[in-house]
């Protein structure tokens, strides 16, 4: 009975990992710098359209400019214009960050060891909170905003 059980879970493994695209691309260098890089990671995915046709190789601080410069690796077949934009973004509302590719109509294309020059930071989920709670709805003052000063009560 165990080993059925374990021909089973053998099976289960050998399925996931060959329906899955969680193996490495092997391809030609590309970077992209960020402001912030979130929750994106080493070995993360790089797609267009969903499609992953990419990895995330490293990510490294630049020193001079203080912004994150994200190292990635582009499968061969694809062949990206230089108006391509980079954006990070993420499966759901709380699910894992990839790095998304959106190509533009460029006729040039990014050479091996390029570098994406339109990118976009992800969106924090707690920013966007803070600013829903804190905002003011159009039309109405703040406190103490457009009030007269109370005046003292004096002798009449």
């Amino acid at each position: 009975m165990g080993a059925v059980v374990l021909v089973v879970a053998a099976f289960f493994l050998f399925f996931a990992y060959t329906t899955s695209q969680v193996r490495a691309v092997q391809g030609y260098p590309v970077t992209a710098q960020f402001e912030r890089v979130g929750a994106l990671h080493d070995g993360g995915d790089v797609r267009i359209a969903g499609v992953k046709i990419g990895t995330v190789v490293s990510e490294t601080l630049d020193p001079k400019t203080f912004l994150a410069t994200v190292h990635m690796s582009i499968d061969p077949a694809f062949k990206l214009p230089e108006d391509t934009v980079a954006e990070i973004v993420s499966n759901g509302l709380l699910g894992d960050q990839y790095l998304s590719l959106v190509p533009g109509g460029d006729e040039k294309i990014i050479p091996a060891g390029g570098q994406i020059k339109f990118t976009q930071s992800p969106v924090s989920l707690e920013h966007l909170i803070g600013q829903m709670i804190f905002s003011v709805p159009s039309g109405q003052k703040k406190p103490g905003e457009g009030e007269a000063p109370e005046s003292s009560p004096g002798p009449k």
